[in-house]
């Protein structure tokens, strides 16, 4: 296993994940109130910030390999997975808005795996659609884990709803995905 600073600041951004989730079940006497808020907010923007850093690096320094292209999207999946679960226990985001979500990123990742074994993966490359989903759901997250207005900003509706356009785009991009690789599915299906 290659080691190197991209791959050290992606699992830092692991590491990241169960700090998230003790925040919320830390005594009431090391943080209350917004300041666990807070300590989750940053947590999570600095995982976001290490996400592009690290691919700006591995690429910048030519330190890019196969299981650092490996361990970025399962830190980063990981890491969405584990915010989307803490919002939905602390009652600000909805069950079924994480399970579209989550259950998306499953999908895709064995279809990309399933296409890559069969030498399709060009296939499910990463569109546009996806960075936009991204984009909105990794906005959203901060802003409902913060969960207060910000410069008189009311952070928690325009979080909500960017939550909701995180969420039909995931809809959207899956559909997009599969249309991509239903050629390839039909055509190993008659072959069987």
């Amino acid at each position: 296993m290659p080691f190197n600073l991209p791959i050290f600041l992606t699992w830092l951004r692991i590491v990241a994940i169960p700090l998230l989730i003790a925040v919320y079940y830390v005594p009431d006497a090391w943080l209350y109130g917004h300041s666990r808020d807070l300590a989750a907010t940053v947590l999570f923007c600095a995982a976001a910030i290490t996400d592009w850093f690290d691919g700006y690096l591995a690429r910048k320094l030519n330190q890019t390999s196969a299981f650092g292209a490996f361990l970025d999207p399962v830190a980063d999946k990981l890491m969405v997975a584990a915010a989307l679960i803490v919002l939905v226990q602390l009652g600000r985001t909805d069950a079924i808005i994480a399970t579209i979500i989550i259950g998306r990123e499953i999908t895709i990742s064995a279809l990309r795996e399933w296409m890559a074994q069969i030498g399709a993966h060009k296939s499910v490359a990463v569109s546009m659609l996806g960075k936009v989903k991204t984009t909105a759901q990794m906005l959203s997250i901060p802003m409902l884990l913060f969960y207060a207005p910000v410069g008189g900003i009311d952070i928690v509706n325009a979080g909500t709803w960017l939550m909701y356009v995180a969420a039909a785009l995931t809809l959207w991009s899956m559909g997009y995905y599969m249309r991509m690789a239903w050629p390839e599915i039909v055509k190993r299906e008659k072959n069987l």
